[in-house]
């Protein structure tokens, strides 16, 4: 008998916070996102030390996902700003940046963890009023009846995302694109329940982002498909072409060694069989009238070949990701069984074209209405395609909540520092009830509003890389950057012309602080609430929701992270 090693007891970590260990792999992982952020964000390249793809990125998504993070209080820390993005797809970023922030600031202070977590609750209830309320400075409401802040939106995301490497002519002209897509989504008879439809991305890699174009419909990728004007297909009556749509191999090798033993009688083909079986469902097919047959595996080339006689398209190797964007699009119902075919499977489509684009051919599926979309993107190398895929799919995602919540928070920094601003001017006018609701004195709570709002300004002064000044005004609280090797001595008005976000310019009457720096006057007035058209342009934002969950998450990941006493490790 072998012998067996005896178990350990497991490992017992108190305070694990104190502990050096957990402090410099907090610092570090701080670093990093910090580095990451904004515009002008340090691109980081991620490999795992023995070969393969490496990623060059400054997204969170790609950072988080390819991290290994060992300790248990880090991996609270990477896996709540995973599930923010999961859901929400943007902010994640400032999400971890904040967390890291709030954990640095709440654990200096010579406070119980439990009074800090319940001042710190306290706190963000007060901010999400703030942020849901008419009087809040630092929104604006998103007009449909124009795009011009929906293109803000879009330009705000992909500008970004440092890797994508786009210059500002491809910014606009991706933005557009973006927003022509999720225009073709959205569903023209608007019901209860509407469910906005698909953009599906095409990639083609080696082209000038320009080259980019957006078309409505689906295209698949057939190299075996010669470019033919006008394409033959079988139409009916209505002239509409008749589709369906297969999810099962056709490929007459359905049984695999794996699936068991098949007994066949003596004389008896299997292949033969399986063909005949195939051919049988394509005089049905044909005697329906179906004018394009499409499969996610493989069709048999005898198959292919008879509809092909029968004037009948067949598209094999569409692949498991179009199936559902072909079935919402055309209205069939994918078939998993060639025993028989239901009459009630068949869609439809307006038209069926044979495209040519860069060196690939594409068979374009032209559907009725339009919920179904494709993004032909283009970017030079694999490295910043692949980026600017993520960037083109987070600002679909951030267009697809702006519907369900119209509205936009002011990026740039402005955010930040205009919350930071109000929270130190209510946590001043609060009365002495509310402390006593709490639990804690008038001191205990300025000191954790103060670490709150220092956070929140530190997430606004991580978009600065360059070693430049910011700034915050005393009006508006917005943020305002000097770049660095500016003159010494000179004025502040004379070296700043707008805030961050671009709603506020220089007009002369305003008082700055540095941001860090010793604490000024609290906001007095609003921001204004609209931008004018001739502002509009400029501006850069945010997207509401996924800010306002990024705050909530941040908040109450370092709540959970500052209230841990032990860290139980099994070492079996």
């Amino acid at each position: 008998m072998s012998r067996l090693e005896a178990k350990k007891p497991p490992l017992f970590v108190s305070a694990p916070l104190t502990k050096d260990v957990v402090s410099q792999s907090l610092s570090l992982l701080s670093g990093i996102f910090k580095s990451c952020y904004g515009p002008a964000g340090r691109l980081k390249q991620l490999h795992n030390g023995v070969g393969g793809y490496v990623c060059t990125t400054s997204q969170s998504s790609a950072l988080l996902g390819r991290l290994a993070v060992s300790h248990p209080v880090l991996r609270v820390l990477t896996a709540s700003v995973q599930n923010h993005l999961s859901r929400f797809s943007d902010c994640g970023l400032f999400t971890a940046i904040l967390c890291c922030n709030l954990i640095e600031n709440f654990r200096s202070l010579n406070i119980a963890s439990c009074t800090v977590v319940k001042i710190s609750q306290h706190l963000l209830s007060l901010c999400v009023a703030y942020l849901k309320s008419e009087a809040c400075g630092c929104r604006v409401s998103v007009d449909f009846s124009g795009v011009e802040t929906l293109l803000c939106l879009v330009r705000s995301v992909l500008t970004s995302k440092p890797a994508c490497m786009l210059n500002k002519p491809e910014v606009v002209h991706l933005a557009t694109l973006i927003l022509k897509a999720f225009m073709f989504t959205v569903p023209c008879d608007v019901e209860t329940n509407a469910v906005l439809g698909k953009c599906v991305i095409v990639p083609v890699k080696g082209r000038r982002v320009v080259d980019s174009t957006v078309l409505p419909g689906l295209l698949i990728e057939t190299p075996e498909i010669p470019l033919v004007k006008p394409l033959t297909v079988k139409r009916t009556c209505s002239n509409m072409i008749k589709t369906a749509l297969f999810c099962v191999s056709m490929s007459g090798d359905c049984f695999s060694p794996e699936e068991g033993t098949v007994t066949v009688h003596h004389g008896v083909s299997l292949e033969m069989s399986e063909l005949n079986q195939l051919l049988h469902i394509g005089k049905q097919l044909v005697n329906d009238e179906v004018g394009l047959v499409v499969c996610q595996k493989v069709i048999h080339p005898s198959l292919k070949q008879y509809l092909k006689e029968n004037h009948v398209m067949a598209v094999d190797r569409a692949g498991l990701s179009l199936m559902e964007p072909l079935s919402r699009m055309t209205g069939s119902k994918p078939v998993a069984s060639l025993q028989s075919l239901s009459p009630h499977c068949y869609g439809s489509l307006k038209d069926v074209r044979v495209e040519s684009f860069a060196s690939k051919r594409f068979v374009h599926l032209i559907p009725n209405d339009t919920l179904v979309c494709s993004l032909i993107l283009c970017n030079r190398t694999e490295t910043a395609w692949d980026e600017l895929k993520r960037a083109c799919e987070t600002a679909e995602h951030v267009l697809q909540l702006t519907v369900k919540e119209p509205l936009a928070l002011l990026g740039g920094g402005c955010t930040e520092t205009h919350l930071a601003s109000y929270i130190r001017h209510k946590s001043w006018s609060l009365p002495t009830s509310s402390f006593e609701d709490i639990g804690c004195s008038r001191t205990q709570y300025q000191l954790v509003a103060d670490g709150f709002c220092r956070s929140l300004e530190s997430v606004a002064c991580s978009l600065n890389h360059d070693d430049g000044e910011i700034l915050t005004d005393t009006v508006y609280g917005h943020c305002w950057f000097i770049q660095s090797g500016s003159p010494s001595g000179s004025n502040w008005s004379d070296l700043v012309s707008r805030c961050g976000c671009g709603i506020n310019g220089n007009t002369g009457n305003l008082n700055w602080r540095l941001l860090q720096g010793p604490v000024g006057s609290p906001v007095t007035q609003g921001c204004p609430k609209e931008p004018s058209g001739k502002v509009a342009d400029f501006l850069t934002l945010d997207c509401f929701a996924a800010k306002c969950s990024g705050l909530q998450v941040a908040l109450e990941t370092a709540s959970l992270i500052l209230d841990l006493s032990y860290v139980i490790e099994d070492q079996n």
